[in-house]
């Protein structure tokens, strides 16, 4: 019998309350985030470590060692390491695409499995490799779970959770992203002192462990209502279902707004053309900017880099591993706190916020490093410290806005008839912006210098004003009404038509 606390959506009316099944079953499929985490955290640490350049990159090692003449900014510069990091993205991208079809066709559930198991597979690999074509290889096969894991989990936790709670459920995806990426800092600062230069094969392997959990529980995870009627029409198992995780047997109305949205779907062959029509032209351009927007933060250049960019500044190996786990802690932290306000002050509030905050960081951490790290004169050990202070400030601004908002907003405005096509859109321009931004940052930082970071400061300021032009506020809003919101806001009725009698909403 499922227990909780009785909740009343402002959205829709729809009964239910906070069961323990629903919290069971989302926290179950949030681990997909956890390996998401894990492998951004895990590729900066190793490719920090002295034994693992030694035995795959070991020219960047001696040019760190040894070459003199080399600029702070360059000594990492080498487009095989980045390669390393980025080839990931590249297949995430294209098994985003395909895991659309499976989401659509077979469920939520099998998605979630094929990228348990084949994240399974490539942490294997990367911890077993002997040289850079098996390293490689495993990243590739990393790169496929990822694709499947977060195009079918955001969406699986969106339609479970309550709509007055969906923020925070969905943020809990970024949240177990924050765990996963602490866990593998944590893990990196351990491996790093194990004596025989075999620590980092630990790292790379013990991603097993999260994919392992993940793919046991895709076994028993139940499937959405939205996703069973949408496959099978079956009314009564879905009805049994949303009865199960909203805790009360009055779930008519919910139901039939999904049978409704299910109708809708199902006289759409092509949701990959249905998508570029018209009346889904917002969804679809915040399908696309939003993630682009997320890319361009530069909090990748943390997450990936983090220690080789504390290096960069002065710290040893063991400090910037030390100081990627304080990064990781904050992070966490501040991707908890969303949780707990982001339904309460809603989204539109804290990207603003969030943007304000990352943009007055970056600022400040581009100007210290131009003022005092030259090519070959590193940072006094106080303004060392005070760039990692303001790099978390920074990556703090970036956990209760654009980390947790940028996989929330797309995967909750995509009616059912194109929500898959939708996520997968997403996924895909996140990856690869991602790939671009970890494939040319170890360049540009050596081209840019400090100008990297006003670089991104200035993209915060392009998307801190697009969101409160274009985005409208979401929260409380039942999924399946969600097209109400779009007809509301001053630019967007434009195109989609406006509600009869109705206020516009947040806009300027």
């Amino acid at each position: 019998m499922a227990t909780g606390l009785a909740i009343t959506s402002e959205g829709g009316n729809y009964n239910g309350r906070m069961t323990v099944f629903v919290i069971l079953s989302c926290m179950m499929a949030a681990m997909g985030g956890v390996i998401f985490g894990y492998d951004i955290g895990i590729s900066g640490g190793v490719t920090s470590m002295d034994s693992f350049l030694k035995k795959f990159f070991p020219e960047v090692l001696t040019k760190m060692k040894e070459d003199t003449k080399i600029s702070n900014y360059c000594m990492f510069d080498s487009q095989l390491l980045t390669s390393f990091t980025s080839s990931l993205y590249v297949a995430g991208l294209v098994a985003s695409f395909f895991a659309s079809s499976v989401t659509r066709a077979f469920g939520r559930m099998p998605s979630i499995l094929v990228g348990g198991a084949a994240f399974l597979a490539g942490a294997a690999l990367g911890g077993a490799a002997f040289n850079v074509t098996m390293l490689i290889l495993g990243r590739v096969l990393l790169g496929v779970g990822v694709g499947f894991a977060n195009q079918a989990v955001p969406l699986y936790l969106s339609e479970m959770a309550p709509a007055k709670y969906r923020g925070a459920f969905n943020n809990g995806f970024q949240f177990s992203v924050g765990i996963g990426a602490l866990s593998a800092n944590l893990i990196n600062f351990g491996t790093q002192k194990i004596k025989g230069g075999w620590g980092w094969r630990i790292s790379l392997g013990m991603a097993a462990v999260p994919a392992s959990i993940l793919t046991l529980g895709a076994i028993f995870l139940p499937e959405t209502p939205n996703s069973l009627i949408q496959r099978n029409n079956d009314h009564q198992k879905a009805k049994l279902m949303l009865q199960r995780v909203r805790g009360t047997n009055d779930v008519q109305a919910e139901l039939d707004d999904l049978i409704r949205a299910s109708s809708m779907s199902k006289t759409i062959e092509h949701p990959f053309k249905k998508i570029v029509q018209r009346k889904y032209r917002p969804q679809l351009v915040m399908a696309i900017a939003i993630p682009f927007f997320q890319q361009v933060t530069g909090i990748n250049v943390i997450a990936f880099y983090a220690p080789i960019l504390f290096r960069t500044i002065g710290l040893g190996e063991s400090a910037s591993l030390l100081s990627a786990v304080m990064t990781g802690i904050v992070g966490t932290v501040s991707t908890f706190i969303s949780m707990l306000v982001v339904d309460k002050f809603g989204r539109r509030a804290l990207f603003t916020v969030g943007g304000i905050q990352m943009f007055i960081s970056q600022v400040l951490i581009g100007a210290i490093m131009a003022a005092q790290l030259g090519d070959h004169v590193g940072l006094d050990k106080r303004s060392a410290y005070l760039v990692l202070i303001l790099i978390c400030v920074y990556v703090a601004g970036f956990g209760w806005s654009w980390g947790p908002l940028g996989w929330l907003v797309p995967s909750e405005i995509f009616p059912l008839e194109i929500r898959s096509a939708g996520q997968s859109i997403t996924v895909a321009v996140s990856f690869l912006f991602t790939f671009i931004v970890a494939q040319t940052f170890l360049a540009m930082l050596c081209h840019f210098k400090a100008g990297i970071f006003f670089f991104f400061g200035g993209w915060v300021v392009v998307m801190t004003v697009f969101v409160y032009l274009f985005l409208p506020e979401t929260k409380n809003m039942p999924i399946e009404q969600m097209d109400k919101v779009w007809r509301k806001h001053w630019f967007w009725k434009r195109m989609v038509g406006e509600v009869s009698g109705e206020s516009k909403i947040e806009g300027p």
